[in-house]
């Protein structure tokens, strides 16, 4: 794990850190093509194409009768989970809801003028595509964070895609999940093929219009790839944690924080900012001793070499220059007075306050949505929220005189930019 000292006179170091973000400009060309012939051969084959790529990638061999969950699938869900747990994940759900309902976006009106009626008249999209990573593992958080935003927007009809086992089937706490969330359309596919038969149907798998959820790069360049024919909820790289954190802070809460990002994935960053090297020099003790007890210890070694980092920077005024440079997915604040400082946070997907705010919290309890703009996308994206699934159209009401009152200043401006027939169009109703 590197470490790293900020200074003022070594200010560029900010931007070469800063660099280390999901680029297409890094990806092989090989991956590209491999995408693009993924999404051609499913627009052009539909079914066929995908039962070819689910057993090449996924090892599953299914026929059109098992892509979607069966009824009987359904039923043996029960059987297979722990009540205990369940009851975790319904709470989780209620949890989740109770933050997005304060999201809600209401239509409107205005007549501020006699005569006049604007508007705004918001709807939901109508049918929607969540991909939830699984085969290996499963993820019925991300299936609650896709979901739960969607059903308050109003979507009538909500799709799910996520591969399946070697076996065929799709682990019990996925369903059990989906069948608390009101979601019975789930279909055992994965990967760009998922994506591509999202986007354009196939037999079996009928087109959405916006397709949301998190996945590997395969995944993000499909959804790239189909943007515009629909929608997507962004372009999400590998994850990412950013501490700051003072010399007052638990070096064991800091090193466990980073371990638990670095957990997912070769390419995630975790990283910690401070201005104590005796801090950073615990912390990487106890990222050492903690690293020995855990399971994925080979794939979390491989991202701390990769892209973890300890920074002991000079002062508090290049943290925070660097905090907003780097536009974290993740940012805990594990300083003394974190509240003073919080809007001084311009980029950051989600912030957690204080030495209690651990960044799994925000993953599975808390309410906020996980789902959120990684490789520096904070600097313009927010995370998942209602209004990704909802769409306005503007309305707009002249009575006869008003439209008058305004028509000579309409006109001119329509003349400005050389369009006589928006003139003319202004300017016939006064002849009338």
């Amino acid at each position: 794990m590197e470490t790293i000292f900020l200074k003022r006179e070594n200010k560029e170091k900010i931007k070469e850190v800063c660099m280390h973000k999901y680029s297409e400009d890094n990806l092989t060309d090989d991956i590209k093509n491999k995408v693009r012939e993924i999404i051609i051969k499913v627009k052009k084959e539909g079914d066929k194409a995908l039962f070819e790529f689910t057993e090449k990638y996924d090892g599953a061999r299914l026929n059109p009768s098992e892509m979607l969950v069966s009824k009987e699938e359904w039923g043996k869900v029960s059987q297979e989970v722990s009540d205990g747990l369940l009851e975790v994940i319904k709470e989780a759900i209620k949890k989740i809801k109770n933050y997005h309902l304060h999201q809600k976006e209401n239509s409107w009106f205005t007549t501020e003028e006699k005569g006049i009626i604007l508007g705004q008249v918001v709807n939901p999209i109508k049918r929607v595509g969540l991909y939830v990573p699984g085969g290996t593992a499963a993820y019925p958080s991300s299936l609650i964070m896709a979901a739960v935003p969607a059903m308050i927007a109003g979507v009538k009809e909500i799709v799910v895609v996520t591969p399946p086992s070697s076996d065929g089937k799709i682990n019990s706490y996925l369903l059990s999940t989906a069948r608390e969330l009101g979601i019975a359309e789930i279909y055992k596919v994965g990967g760009a093929q998922a994506i591509a038969a999202l986007a354009y149907g196939t037999e079996t798998i009928r087109r959405v219009d916006k397709i949301v959820g998190p996945g590997n790069i395969y995944v993000t360049l499909a959804k790239k790839n189909v943007f515009g024919e629909v929608d997507i909820d962004m372009l999400a790289g590998p994850s990412e944690i950013l501490i700051w954190a003072d010399e007052k802070a638990n070096p064991r809460y800091l090193a466990c924080d980073l371990l638990s990002q670095a957990e997912h994935d070769v390419e995630a960053s975790a990283i910690l900012i401070t201005t104590s090297s005796l801090l950073a020099d615990k912390v990487r003790e106890e990222i050492e001793h903690e690293l020995k007890n855990l399971n994925r210890k080979k794939i979390i070694q491989e991202s701390l070499n990769k892209k973890g980092k300890l920074i002991v920077a000079e002062d508090e005024g290049i943290i925070l220059e660097f905090v907003n440079g780097f536009a974290p997915e993740h940012l805990e604040l594990q300083i003394e007075s974190p509240w003073q400082i919080l809007g001084e946070i311009k980029n950051a997907g989600a912030i957690f306050v204080g030495a209690y705010s651990p960044e799994a919290l925000g993953d599975y309890w808390a309410g906020p949505n996980h789902i959120l703009p990684t490789s520096g996308g904070a600097r313009c994206f927010s995370p998942l929220s209602v209004k990704d699934f909802t769409k306005r159209s503007s309305i707009i009401f002249y009575d006869k005189e008003r439209l008058g009152q305004a028509s000579e200043k309409i006109a001119s401006f329509a003349r400005l930019e050389g369009l006589e027939a928006h003139a003319r169009s202004i300017e016939i109703r006064n002849l009338e």
